[in-house]
């Protein structure tokens, strides 16, 4: 793990903090992927930058840590990294050669059922789809063309809006994308297939009968084909640090334990670049933000938050199916209706006795993440936002459902409230993982019309707040660092 120089014990970051004692050309506010990719992006153009970081461990939702006990190394949010390996930045960039080695299980998500069986989810796609049945063909179709077009509609997906460099390509998945996951999990005949689609489209923490949630679902399902779902050897902080050291080497700076509280504190720039979410940015530019925009970032919405569980164990979870033995992430539902009522029931404030949870079971092909012969484990559910419940029991229980003799495993766990999550992370407002709501509504035009800009010159948003959203891709950062080049430069 990196370390990096630290402000000093209660002083705010001042003037002439900066690399050699000289102001910034810019500074970045949060070392999350997003701030860390916006710096690096203004320092590629030739500028100074330095990046203030609040907590002492560089990261935002890209850390990991010993959270259970000596040994068994854990990652404080994300986990799997789709978008990370698919990222078109991050493959600029090469991360591996800063220290990245990515990991693909055999099988990139499986999800089972009560009887024992398991639908698994794999390459490649042409197999994966006969595995489906009846629905071989339907899910052909759906998702043939985003697999097949990926490297085109990528891009796309990963961008502002704007029209499609690839409208075509575009087009076809769109017309489906921008449907709701119940709506299309009316074409398939399968309880395999339409609870797959389910737990896909629940990473949205949406009702899946609300709009756009298909997209979500198609998406993350094609990713399983055209990129995998894979992690980062050693932990998520991999990611982190790697991007750190390619910024170092561009000779940009980073300031851990300097939580700033008010843009008065920091020092001269041409552009200010914040990887936090309008909650934050309200706070520490005071009376700058004109009347207008104020309200409208006021009136941005947070969705469900996560409650989250940290495990480590004594041996592999003990699964039914021999398939969620291979699998690299577990989607725990059951049925597309279960899903489904866990996911609304978050959104409407209550809390699901059968909750749909996501595992990931990193040390089963990353072995260094734990002692020999003992592992990890990572879940977590939707609740609603900033909720106090409990939900240990009712997640232990979903997979205990699953794989009899879970719980005896059990050496040490960690828990996280969704106050737990915000405390380890100020973006993660009442839990919520994505940088606010991912509603259509709040999707594209994220927080405002004006995207990553603000009514004051020179600040700009650079968080999951705005285009593309939540994932560890850098891709705000990069796209809010662009804006900055060619507005203050």
């Amino acid at each position: 793990m990196l370390s990096w120089s630290r402000a000093p014990e209660g002083v705010l970051p001042g003037h002439k903090m900066g690399a050699n004692g000289k102001d910034p050309e810019a500074i970045v506010i949060g070392s999350g992927p997003n701030g860390l990719s916006a710096a690096i992006t203004i320092a590629q153009a030739g500028h100074s930058v330095v990046v203030y970081e609040a907590e002492k461990t560089i990261g935002g939702g890209a850390r990991s840590a010993e959270l259970t006990l000596p040994g068994f190394v854990h990652d404080l949010c994300s986990c799997v990294h789709p978008w990370a390996a698919g990222s078109p930045f991050f493959q600029q960039l090469e991360l591996e050669k800063f220290g990245v080695r990515w990991i693909h299980p055999e099988i990139a998500m499986a999800h089972p059922f009560d009887d024992g069986s398991a639908a698994a989810v794999s390459n490649p796609f042409d197999r994966n789809a006969v595995d489906f049945g009846a629905d071989a063909n339907a899910i052909r179709k759906l998702l043939g063309p985003p697999v097949e077009s990926w490297k085109e509609i990528s891009g796309d997906l990963l961008g502002p809006p704007r029209f499609p460099r690839h409208p075509v390509a575009m087009a076809r998945f769109g017309w489906n994308a921008i449907r709701p996951a119940a709506k299309i999990a009316g074409r398939f005949a399968t309880r395999e297939a339409r609870a797959v689609l389910a737990g896909m489209a629940a990473h949205s923490a949406l009702p899946l009968d609300w709009r756009a949630t298909a997209g979500f679902g198609l998406v993350l399902w094609a990713t399983c084909y055209s990129i995998g779902w894979p992690f980062a050897a050693g932990g998520s902080q991999a990611i982190a640090d790697a991007l750190a050291k390619r910024l170092k080497s561009l000779g940009g700076e980073i300031i851990t334990g300097a939580r700033i509280e008010n843009l008065r504190h920091l020092p001269r720039s041409k552009a200010i670049l914040c990887d936090i979410t309008p909650r934050q940015l309200l706070t520490i530019a005071g009376d700058n933000v004109a009347a207008s925009e104020r309200r409208r970032l006021e009136g941005y919405r947070y969705g469900p938050g996560s409650f989250k569980i940290d495990w480590a164990l004594d041996a592999p979870i003990p699964w039914k199916s021999e398939i969620c033995r291979r699998a690299g992430t577990v989607h725990i539902g059951g049925t597309f209706e279960e899903i489904a009522d866990s996911e609304s029931g978050a959104f409407q404030g209550r809390h699901a006795e059968h909750p749909f949870v996501l595992l990931a079971q990193p040390s089963l092909f990353d072995p260094g993440r734990a002692p020999v012969g003992k592992h990890t484990a990572w879940g977590y559910c939707h609740v609603p936002n900033g909720s106090s419940f409990d939900m240990r029991d009712r997640i232990e229980s979903q997979i205990e459902r699953f794989a009899p003799g879970f719980r005896e495993r059990i050496l040490a766990r960690s828990i996280m409230f969704p106050r737990d999550l915000e405390a380890h992370n100020a973006n993660l407002v009442g839990g919520d993982i994505s940088g606010g709501s991912v509603e259509l509504s709040q999707l594209f035009f994220r927080p405002t019309p004006r995207l990553y800009s603000t009514t004051i010159r020179n600040l700009f948003l650079c968080s999951s707040s705005t285009p593309p959203g939540p994932g560890v891709h850098g891709m705000c950062g990069h796209r809010a660092a662009q804006v900055a080049l060619k507005k203050c430069f």
